[in-house]
Order: C-alpha cells, then sequence, then structure tokens
C-alpha cells in the first residue's frame, strides 16, 4: 500500500512539473533552438540507441548550439567546431565541470575519480600524478621498451593464428596488448596470457561493460527523483563490475605493501609514496579509482580505434596498397614499427587521423555541467545544464570536410589539421583543462600497432566463422565500439 501511495506521488509530481513545462512557466528565457517538448519526456522520444546520430539529425534542423529537454534535465548539444572552441577553450572554466551521471556514483567512484571530480585541488593532484608519471614526455620516453615489447608480443600471436590458420579477434588482442601495457606501467607485471585467445576475457568484459552500462540512457539521470529507486538497475550492475576490478586492484596494492621497501619505479609506487608523505592528498581508494580510470580509459578507447582502423583499411583496398607501399619502402617488410619511424610514415598517421574523424572513441565526449549561468553565442545557458560536444557530428561536418563520409586518409596529407586539442574541427580526445590526458600515449601506441599489422601480414575476411566481420554497425557506451567483432585471418608474406 505504502509503494502505491510513493508512485502515485510520483507520478503526480511529474506530471505537475510537466503541465508547467509545456505551457511555459519556469522554462529558461533566450535557451538555444530546439525540438518542442513533449510533457513529462521532453525529448527523450529522439534519442534512439544511436544517440550521437540521433542528435546530429536534429542539430541539421535546430543548429550547431541546441536545447533539448531530457526528461527534467536541460540539456545543450553542441555540433559545430566554432560553438566547441567556445566552450571547450575560451570559456573554458565555465564549463569544466562534469554532468555525472548517477550510474558512476557506484561505490562512490564519481567521488575519487579524476574523469567525474570537479577542477578543484584533488583533481589537480591526481591529474598531475599522471601528467608527470605516464602521459610526460620523459616518462614516455623511459618505457618505450615496454610498447615495443608489447607489440612484439602482439605480432606474435598473430603470427602463431597465422602458421594453424585461424582468425585473429582485432579488438580483443588490441586489448590485452593495451592492457598489458598499462598494467606494466602500473603494476610492473602483465595482468594477462598476451599469446592465449581467452586470457583476460573477464577483464575486458568487466571494462566493456562499465562503458556500455555507464553509456546508456538512464532514467535516473532524466528523473533525478528515481536515484534511490534505480528502476533500471544500471548502478547495480556497475557497483558489480567496479568491484571486480577494484579487489583485482585492492590485491596488488596488498603484494606490494608485503614487499616493503623493494622498489619498482612505476606508478603504484609513486602513488603510495604520496600517499605516505601526505595522506591528506589523497588516499588508497583515490588510486584505486585512478587505476580504474586508466584502465578504462586507456584499454577500451585504444582497442576501439585500432579495431575500426583495420576494418577501414581492409574495406578500402587501395588505402591498404598505399599503406603497405610506405611501410615497406620506410622501414622494410615484415618489419615491427618503431616509434621513431612514425614521423617518417606520414600516410599512417594520416589514416590514424581519418579513424579518428569517423569514429571518435567517446563520440560525444564526457558530459559538462554549467556551474553558473553563462552567454553562449547570443544565449542563455541556465545553471545546471548539461553540456553534450557531438565530436561525432563535427568530425562529420559536410561544411568542413569534402565527402564527410568517405574514408580518405589522404586528406591529411596536405592538411595541417591535428587532434592535439586546438583544431576544433577534429576533436577525438576534447580540448581544454579536461582534455584525455592519455592522449600522448594513444599517439604513440596506435600507430605502431596499426602499422605492424599491416606491415607482417596480408589479411582476409574470416568468412566460416562470421556472417560480415566487416559491416560497420556500432554499439554505443560512454566509447564507440563496433557492434560485430572484427575477425580476420592474418597471411604470412612472403
Amino acid at each position: 500500500m505504502g509503494f502505491v501511495i510513493v508512485v502515485g506521488l510520483l507520478l503526480s509530481y511529474i506530471l505537475i512539473r510537466a503541465t508547467f513545462l509545456v505551457f511555459g512557466v519556469g522554462r529558461p528565457k533566450n535557451l538555444p533552438p530546439g525540438p518542442t517538448w513533449l510533457p513529462i519526456i521532453g525529448n527523450l522520444h529522439f534519442l534512439g540507441d544511436q544517440p550521437h546520430k540521433s542528435l546530429a539529425k536534429l542539430a541539421e534542423t535546430h543548429g550547431p548550439v541546441m536545447s533539448l529537454k531530457l526528461g527534467h534535465i536541460t540539456t545543450v548539444v553542441i555540433s559545430s567546431a566554432s560553438a566547441a572552441k567556445e566552450v571547450l577553450q575560451k570559456q573554458d572554466l565555465a564549463f569544466s565541470a562534469r554532468h555525472v551521471p548517477n550510474a558512476v556514483h557506484a561505490r562512490n567512484h564519481a567521488g575519487h575519480s579524476v574523469v567525474w571530480l570537479p577542477v578543484g585541488t584533488r583533481w589537480r593532484t591526481l591529474r598531475r600524478i599522471l601528467n608527470s608519471n605516464i602521459f610526460s614526455s620523459n616518462s614516455l620516453e623511459a618505457n618505450e621498451h615496454l610498447r615495443s615489447k608489447k607489440i612484439e608480443e602482439l605480432i606474435a600471436y598473430c603470427g602463431k593464428a597465422s602458421v594453424s590458420n585461424d582468425y585473429v579477434d582485432i579488438g580483443r588482442a588490441a586489448f590485452r596488448t593495451s592492457l598489458n601495457l598499462l598494467s606494466n606501467t602500473i603494476f610492473s607485471k602483465d595482468v594477462t596470457d598476451p599469446y592465449e585467445e581467452d586470457s583476460g576475457k573477464e577483464f575486458k568484459e568487466a571494462i566493456t561493460n562499465i562503458m556500455v552500462e555507464a553509456g546508456k540512457p538512464n532514467l535516473v539521470d532524466f528523473f533525478p527523483v528515481l536515484k534511490k529507486i534505480d528502476p533500471q538497475g544500471i548502478r547495480r550492475r556497475l557497483s558489480g563490475h567496479f568491484g571486480k576490478l577494484l579487489e583485482m586492484f585492492e590485491e596488488l596494492i596488498d603484494e606490494r605493501l608485503r614487499m616493503g621497501r623493494l622498489k619498482h619505479n612505476d606508478l603504484l609506487d609513486v602513488c603510495l609514496k604520496i600517499i605516505e608523505d601526505n595522506s591528506n592528498e589523497i588516499n588508497h581508494t583515490h588510486i584505486k579509482s585512478l587505476f580504474l580510470d586508466l584502465f578504462g580509459a586507456g584499454t577500451d578507447t585504444t582497442s576501439n580505434t585500432l579495431e575500426w582502423a583495420m576494418v577501414e583499411v581492409l574495406r578500402n583496398p587501395d588505402t591498404m596498397s598505399r599503406a603497405k607501399e610506405e611501410l615497406e619502402e620506410v622501414i622494410g617488410k615484415a618489419k615491427i614499427v618503431k616509434e621513431n619511424d612514425v614521423l617518417r610514415l606520414p600516410y599512417l598517421s594520416c589514416i590514424v587521423k581519418e579513424t579518428l574523424r569517423l569514429h571518435p572513441p567517446v563520440p560525444l565526449l564526457i558530459p559538462r555541467k554549467v556551474v553558473k549561468e553563462v552567454q553562449l553565442n547570443g544565449y542563455t545557458i541556465p545553471k545546471g545544464t548539461q553540456v553534450l560536444v557531438n565530436a561525432w557530428a563535427i568530425g562529420r561536418d559536410p561544411t568542413v570536410w569534402d565527402d564527410s563520409l568517405e574514408f580518405k586518409p589522404q586528406r591529411f596529407l596536405k592538411s595541417g589539421f591535428d587532434f592535439r586539442g586546438k583544431d576544433f574541427d577534429l576533436i577525438p580526445f576534447g580540448a581544454g583543462r579536461r582534455m584525455c590526458p592519455g592522449l600522448p600515449l594513444a599517439v604513440r601506441m596506435i600507430p605502431i600497432m596499426l602499422g605492424s599489422l599491416l606491415n607482417n601480414f596480408d589479411w582476409i575476411p574470416d568468412t566460416k566463422n562470421q556472417a560480415d566481420t566487416l559491416d560497420m554497425n556500432e554499439k554505443f557506451g560512454i566509447t564507440l565500439s563496433k557492434a560485430n567483432p572484427l575477425c580476420v585471418v592474418p597471411i604470412p608474406l612472403n
């Protein structure tokens, strides 16, 4: 009986709020244009299961700065480079807060995560740890031998598959490579066998599920009054996925502490030293959340990007031929690409850029929130508004890119466009103070992985086990992955 009363009161509240909004009571003035709001749901019915595409389509009608009502949440969607520059650079501080999905409050991850924390002392501390000890030029150069070793293991794994005429799941193989690279950087050890197809499967599933669940449309995010109920169970499921990884991190931290003063000169040592010197700055909970951020962002995004690059190259034989010709001419056939080779491989770099243009790892970037009323392109953006930057739409803007839907790496040969946050027509990693800190590692790993795979094997689709492994269907989450894995057979070069 009590439950029925609660539900009745809740529905009455929502209906009253919706009625006020429909008739303009409390509607913010001077909002950007957008579609008409429906009672209760606002514009939720437009999202579908591919929100990046739905929002891009709406922007064609309502403009590059567009407002929607998603349940009770006012949302502004940015779909042009000029508007993105305003949000991410010119008024970066005003838009630097995060709109935190309810799901990532599971196990209070949002309260400790460098991704979701507001800009402040603790966020700066965690960001400094990343920038100084993983992503700085000195740190990356010091760990180059690790990346080379992991690429060698990837090529050896593919070589083993070629001998038995077996297929390689490119996304899973790239995931294992990225996973062990990060685990060696953080813990000085592999956490998966690089030569076993199913090794690390649970870890990959946990991270993939985290990205999918955190990116799902969640009723609680649109109707915050439902947060205690968690009607879709998204926060509950995410708590389980987080728990699997956090338990593993706890075991690795305990193992290191039992070793006493034996030093490994890895990220875990750095974090434990900071805690020892100043436990008020960060604690074990913060570093476990930091590791969760790193493994989530550093494995799924890299493996997805490599998979999209491989499928695009396989679907475009001229691109494949040109890439192989460049690789053979510059470094020689059947050799592994080294990081200092990449500058001499401009066409390979163009393939990476074109892949990131068409398939940005995080299509809507990480959502932002306006902490106080702000003016944007002549419109008033109210306090508390969620702001989504549609990097997927910006990368396909036909007013900027000729043949915007076609995969044409050569477009970058004479173009100065880069994806490091200065050219807002290409922002797969975001820009400004909340730009993805892992960009320096990604721009090293992706070209050498892709180049080494192309230079050591020919590749044919696994038609025996897969109906259409070269399809382009997408699975939307926080990250944008291929819906059906790319399974291809490596053929040794003669």
